[in-house]
């Protein structure tokens, strides 16, 4: 397929507005039209691209007849819109989480399977240069043997949530990433949730997991503190790094017990003890210019989708364990 495409934004509400942004400032691109089931908000994000708004989003793609589109709608939508988007022969961009239940998830991967269109959802943390950075120093074997993965995603509550608690809002991001950098597979999980503030759905959880790698995972998510935090540390053999995602920094902390011996050899360490602190440069971007760049290149190329629907149901299934656990106190065993 020859570029640029066309793309159209469905909901451009806190973050589809973003996407409409990015689909503008890309050579892949151009933003051919907008909708929304606020007209005001659709018109207002409209007129600032000079692109025509929609309330219905089935006359946007009538008319505009787009490429790609990213589908930014609440979730509780995302099944009934994204069949439609891609049942009218356009590849698909779906913010997470993919759908609302894991049998809404995979009817849309069999549709997109059925229908022939790329699938991509909208994990947005894969694309940011820290987790990027980490995940090319893990590939390489520099911290050995992964022991623990901890990620802490916590800060005040956002208004623009309504249909969803804090789990199926936040923890996606994190699990896809533990999924991500890892390439390991969650075994099991067990977490505690609460419900403080938020009136109808959990505002608060942590989260234990086990991996088919034999690395456990710690989750702390909340909308309960009033300092925004995007952290994710990983321990190992080698030492721990820590990636902080707000301000896109890598840190490295170093077992000096383990420097200089070699990754085979490790087994004979008795001890740790704490080494030399290494912040490595990392090349600043935007994450959500970097996520819609890949799936345009994807789509342009013919090439696979960077963060498949396969993903976006590993993230949910998991996110949902995570819930049913909060409820039911018990351990809930992942299958695939």
């Amino acid at each position: 397929m020859n570029g640029p495409l066309k793309a159209v934004v469905i909901g451009v509400g806190a973050m589809g507005r973003n996407h409409a942004r990015v689909y503008t400032e890309i050579a892949q691109t151009r933003l051919v039209g907008v909708a929304d089931a606020n007209a005001l908000t659709g018109q207002k994000i409209a007129a600032k691209y000079n692109v025509p708004a929609y309330e219905d989003y089935r006359a946007l793609l009538e008319h505009e007849k787009p490429d790609i589109a990213t589908i930014a709608v609440p979730t509780r939508y995302h099944r009934e819109v994204a069949d439609s988007v891609m049942a009218a022969g356009v590849d698909v961009l779906i913010e997470k989480p993919i759908a609302a239940t894991v049998e809404e998830a995979q009817a849309l991967v069999a549709s997109a399977q059925a229908l022939g269109r790329r699938l991509m959802v909208g994990h947005i943390v894969r694309f940011s240069p820290a987790i990027q950075a980490l995940k090319e120093h893990l590939a390489a074997g520099e911290l050995g043997k992964i022991f623990q993965m901890v990620c802490r995603r916590v800060g005040p509550f956002p208004p623009r949530v309504r249909d969803v608690g804090v789990v199926v809002d936040l923890a996606p991001h994190d699990l896809d990433v533990m999924r991500f950098i890892s390439g390991a597979e969650p075994t099991r999980v067990f977490a505690e949730t609460e419900q403080r503030i938020h009136t109808e759905h959990e505002d608060l959880m942590t989260a234990l997991l086990r991996f088919d790698n034999e690395m456990t995972g710690v989750l702390d998510i909340n909308w309960l503190t009033p300092q925004k935090v995007r952290e994710v540390a990983v321990l190992g053999e080698q030492g721990m790094f820590r990636a902080d995602d707000l301000t896109q920094d890598l840190f490295f902390y170093e077992n000096s017990d383990a420097n200089g011996v070699a990754w085979g050899h490790l087994s004979i360490l008795k001890g740790v003890s704490e080494g030399r602190m290494v912040r490595y440069p990392i090349q600043r971007y935007e994450p959500l210019r970097a996520e819609l760049e890949a799936f345009a290149t994807a789509v342009l190329n013919d090439t696979p989708m960077p963060v498949s629907g396969a993903d976006g149901l590993a993230a949910l299934r998991l996110a949902l364990a995570v819930v049913e656990s909060g409820k039911t106190h018990q351990v809930i065993e992942v299958q695939a």
